[in-house]
């Protein structure tokens, strides 16, 4: 009888939701859009509680992380004196965890692919700042599908397969000054940091400002971020 290998073990951290559907109390959750894509990929996702400590020990039964979107990341986190009036859904615990996740992912060589606020939680865990709110109508990210030019040569490229896509996008703030070692490699029309990596990383690492969950089941550019993840947790396990 032939066995099938198992599926990578995809770590995603939940993210806390005051009320869910059918749920008797407040939940921990993540978009099922996203565990699909993860699942298409041949992955199997695993949703992990958020609590700030033993997270190297966690992640060791991990074969790769998957850093999703949420509220915004507190403004402190990056040396900011002042909180802009739009900021919302800020956690401390949230925070600490995927702060702590994203620089165990980097250091340890942990594959991981950071979307949304993914991406600023690890440009923040670089020592990056992020612009607290983008301002007005022409420049804002969300409910909307843009073009994103992409830097050819990277692990972003070789991913989508693309030098341009379209990308989904929610999100009112964006990335300021890259933490160190950050290399943009995608921007929207209006200069908006659309990617970043850590080129000679330890692990394979991409982020994207958009969310490729969203249209993955349809865009073979978009679905393959997910696949270019399980493939680096394969490979490495």
């Amino acid at each position: 009888m032939t066995r099938t290998a198992p599926r990578p073990l995809i770590a995603i951290p939940a993210r806390f939701s005051a009320t869910t559907s059918a749920l008797r109390y407040a939940a921990e959750v993540n978009a099922r859009a996203l565990i699909e894509a993860v699942w298409r990929a041949g992955g199997e996702p695993a949703s992990i509680h958020p609590v700030d400590s033993e997270v190297a020990a966690r992640l060791a039964r991990f074969d790769g992380v998957l850093l999703p979107g949420g509220g915004d990341i507190a403004p402190h986190r990056y040396g900011a004196a002042d909180t802009h009036d739009s900021v919302y859904d800020v956690d401390d615990l949230q925070d600490a965890f995927d702060l702590e996740v994203a620089r165990h992912a980097l250091e340890s060589g942990l594959p991981l692919l950071a979307i949304c606020r993914g991406l600023q939680v690890v440009n923040v865990a670089l020592g990056g700042n992020l612009d607290q709110d983008m301002g007005g109508p022409e420049r804002e990210h969300r409910h909307v599908v843009h073009p994103v030019a992409i830097r050819r040569g990277t692990l972003l490229e070789q991913a989508t397969g693309a030098e341009k896509t379209e990308a989904s996008c929610y999100h009112h703030q964006r990335v300021d000054r890259p933490g160190t070692g950050l290399e943009v490699t995608a921007r929207a029309a209006d200069g908006t940091v659309e990617g970043v990596e850590l080129p000679g990383g330890r692990g394979w690492f991409t982020a994207v400002q958009w969310h490729p969950e969203d249209t993955a089941h349809e865009d073979p550019a978009q679905q393959g971020l997910f696949d270019a993840l399980v493939r680096a947790a394969r490979d490495r396990r």
